[in-house]
């Protein structure tokens, strides 16, 4: 075995003592704290790499050696772009990237030395539709300046150093994918901090408000911590951002810093003083939530465009502090001239806004560029959404647009959307025209859907398999039937079929012919599709688990929970038993506490999390006492805290009784009659017309 540390190889010896051993003498000259430290043993393969003279080596499993390759290859060219987005060189004498199995987390930036898990290693399938790996190497990397060289004085100022990890990602893709692959990532790191904000807490992201500071690890440092300096960007500008940011590390290199640090670098590289950025987005909690609305005044030549403000900072939320921040709104037209830009100042919960133009405006785009973290609901006319979806050049406006035309639902903005799909030159906005699609809720959404499984782009094709497991037809489920069949060029295609065709046989309850068909399928697919993560395999356990009543899908699920199972399948099984759980009868439910609470007993912390996410999802008061006593066993932080989460969940869902679960299955059989009605009278309007 070889044996790999942070700093220097000075020598390897044989052991005088005992000629099997080896010995390895590592040096770490440069100081840095002892969170970094590290020591990887193992029998790896070795591919060395190189820049600029330093060594760049990935250090896995023997026989990955070329998925070593195409996942880490791009290493010495994001040393060379980190190197000059900071304005500091590599300051380490080597990099080395350790592939370990059974890795809690995606990587740990330990100084010269990351380790990584080997889920990150991608084979060719793999490889057609996965970027996190390349995130996760730039962002493990980021930290090499961002963490290692400058180190944080205290947990609760994380977000520096994850925040310009996270952010890294997106200079990245902005490098080597384009401008609008960028906004599309950093719209979705927004998104997964809002998921948390919204669901499960609002909190500054400076704070020492917590009981263990693994805590603060979380979606508020990485992707809201990205977020702000992205914003941080904008107010800038592109050269003096960079510039900040180069006196930052430059002044604080082999030091440790606080917020105040990277305020104070900033004033003295532009001076400018970002307080009040920092004030709204970084020491308060939270972030604005908008209504955008418009209206022409033909008379007078003036567009009006009223914004309201919805959303509080404060951890309070009946504390009405608004946010003050400055919105570029733009006017724009279709034969293609510049948008006309007027920045206005926005600090009241409602203001209008009144812009003098030659000509009524095709389409609004409100906050161009899209630079502040925020949630907006635009409620324009369909003719300016439907200009803003076909003309708008940034694709996070493009994406608004779509989502407001899907809430007017109707044939006129089915027929957009479809138009969008079609032409659209960035796939990220025609997958997320694919999900708005199926929020119109019209029957007519699966004829403009379904050619477009075998679409050229694979993040389409999911997207497309994802959203026809919510068209709970037989049309929907014999075509994800004929994908699976003849399989996708892409692992997750294949996933998101499988996990649509249960949902679709879950609703054919009276079909008893169709879901034991379908069960046979899934099953099919888990004795004989293992491979990459066990991506495929999870889709069809997915499946499995929407079959809520079925015995026959939860033993299934139940043998897959057993040691000997490959992990990534393993952990996806016993996950699902919380899902399949909500429609069992009493005796399997207490089967499925049988098997959550002796696997409460497992060590692992994925195995936790994982019982403790299936828990969670139960709608039964016995869970509680296996979470209770999870969290009392567990030496895990992370682990008590959610346990103590899924806790509150299952005390909400059984506080319901009897009558409001007969309430919710009506309320679903109406919406599905209306969709029926609606879809019918679409069509006979579109043919008189």
């Amino acid at each position: 075995m070889m044996a790999i540390s942070n700093g220097t190889l000075v020598a390897t010896s044989e052991d005088e003592e005992n000629k099997l051993y080896q010995v390895y003498h590592w040096l770490q000259k440069e100081v840095h704290p002892t969170y970094l430290m590290t020591l990887a043993v193992g029998d790896f393969a070795e591919i060395k790499d190189d820049w600029h003279g330093k060594l760049v080596a990935y250090y896995v499993e023997k026989g990955r050696e070329t998925d070593a390759k195409r996942t880490m290859s791009k290493t010495p060219q994001m040393m060379e772009f980190l190197s000059e987005k900071y304005g500091y060189t590599y300051a380490f004498p080597k990099y080395a990237q350790v592939c370990i199995d059974d890795f809690i987390f995606g990587g740990m930036e330990n100084t010269s030395t990351t380790l990584l898990t080997d889920r990150c290693l991608l084979d060719e399938k793999a490889a057609i539709d996965n970027r996190k790996s390349e995130s996760l190497v730039v962002h493990e990397l980021a930290h090499q300046w961002f963490g290692d060289l400058v180190v944080i004085k205290h947990w609760s100022h994380a977000w520096i150093k994850e925040g310009m990890a996270s952010y890294s990602e997106v200079m990245w893709t902005e490098h080597e994918y384009g401008s609008q692959a960028a906004d599309y990532y950093r719209l979705e790191q927004a998104r997964t901090y809002i998921a948390e904000d919204s669901s499960r807490y609002r909190r500054p992201m400076v704070t020492h408000v917590y009981r263990e500071a693994i805590e603060l690890y979380d979606r508020h440092i990485y992707q809201k911590g990205s977020c702000v300096y992205h914003m941080i960007r904008a107010e800038l500008g592109e050269d003096l951002f960079w510039r900040a940011m180069a006196q930052f590390v430059n002044d604080n290199a082999h030091q440790t810093v606080e917020t105040i640090d990277l305020l104070r670098a900033i004033e003295k590289a532009t001076g400018r003083n970002l307080m009040f950025l920092f004030d709204q987005y970084v020491y308060r909690g939270g972030h604005p939530d908008f209504k955008v609305a418009y209206a022409w005044d033909g008379d007078a030549n003036l567009a009006k465009v009223t914004v309201t403000q919805i959303m509080v900072t404060s951890d309070d939320k009946n504390n009405q502090s608004l946010f003050d921040l400055k919105i570029p709104i733009g006017l724009g037209y279709i034969d293609g001239t510049d948008l006309k830009v007027f920045t206005v100042r926005v600090n009241e919960k409602e203001q209008s806004f009144y812009f003098p133009l030659d000509k009524k405006p095709d389409f609004i785009s409100f906050d161009v560029g899209n630079h502040y973290l925020k949630t907006v609901a635009l409620e324009y006319p369909i003719p300016e959404l439907k200009a803003q979806l076909i003309n708008d050049r940034n694709p996070v406006s493009r994406i608004y647009a779509a989502q407001a035309l899907a809430k007017k639902g109707g044939d006129k903005a089915l027929k957009a959307l479809s138009e969008s799909l079609k032409n659209d030159d960035f796939w990220g906005v025609r997958v997320e025209v694919v999900k708005q699609l199926a929020e119109v809720k019209l029957d007519q959404v699966f004829d403009v859907l379904v050619e477009y499984l075998s679409d050229e782009n694979a993040y389409v094709r999911r997207a497309v398999a994802q959203v026809l497991g919510k068209i709970k037809t037989n049309s929907s489920l014999e075509a994800l039937k004929k994908l699976s069949q003849i399989g996708d060029d892409s692992y997750y295609v294949e996933a998101a079929a499988l996990t649509s065709i249960g949902s679709i046989a879950a609703t054919m309850g009276e079909d008893k012919h169709k879901e034991a068909e379908v069960l046979q399928l899934l099953e099919n697919t888990l004795r004989s599709k293992s491979g990459w993560n066990e991506v495929v395999r999870n889709g069809a356990i997915a499946g499995l688990a929407e079959l809520k009543t079925s015995q026959a899908a939860l033993n299934i699920i139940l043998d897959y929970t057993k040691l000997g199972v490959p992990q990534p399948l393993r952990l996806g099984a016993i996950r699902a038993l919380g899902k399949i759980s909500v429609g069992q009868n009493s005796v399997n439910l207490e089967r499925i506490l049988e098997r959550l609470s002796k696997l409460s007993q497992e060590t692992f912390f994925l195995t936790q999390i994982a019982v403790s996410s299936a828990l969670g999802q139960m709608e039964n008061k016995k869970a509680i006492a296996i979470l209770r006593s999870l969290a009392e066993q567990t030496p895990d932080g992370r682990v008590r805290r959610n346990a103590q989460e899924q806790i509150d969940k299952v005390v909400q869902k059984t506080s319901s009784d009897g009558a409001i679960n007969d309430l919710r299955s009506q309320l679903e059989e109406v919406k599905k009659q209306n969709q029926e009605l609606r879809s019918r009278l679409e069509s006979l309007e579109a043919k008189s017309n």
